[in-house]
């Protein structure tokens, strides 16, 4: 069965907001030496153990809201049933150079989500 496998958080002043999520829940946060000028987030599970992780980065937009990602075994078959079921693609397969691969849907209801394909071992 398909997770959430990461999310993340865009942000105006992002410094602001690791402190506020430093502070809130006790995230740590590490640049994630991407491309980007972004940071990778490490949450916890209430008894210690590893939560799902996340990034932070400049908001790339005015209308740029937090987003999740559901993990998928293959992503171009996974946009294919988003579209047939009634979807739509709102960003294509994009890669994440290192990391893997990600797309945007909306579903039938209008709410936007992630989907998420983990790039190969020594690709």
């Amino acid at each position: 069965m398909a997770t959430i496998v990461h999310f993340d958080l865009p942000a105006d002043d992002t410094r602001r907001a690791m402190a506020f999520y430093r502070e809130l829940f006790g995230w740590k946060f590490e640049k994630s030496g991407g491309p980007y000028d972004d940071s990778l987030i490490e949450t916890a599970a209430l008894d210690g153990s590893p939560g799902i992780g996340g990034g932070l980065g400049k908001r790339g937009d005015p209308g740029q809201r937090s987003m999740n990602y559901v993990g998928v075994a293959d992503l171009d078959a996974t946009l294919a049933q988003v579209e047939a079921l009634g979807g739509s693609i709102t960003m294509p397969r994009t890669a994440v150079p290192g990391f893997g691969f990600l797309a945007v849907c909306t579903d039938t209801e209008g709410n936007p989500f992630g989907v998420w394909e983990e790039e190969a071992e020594g690709v």
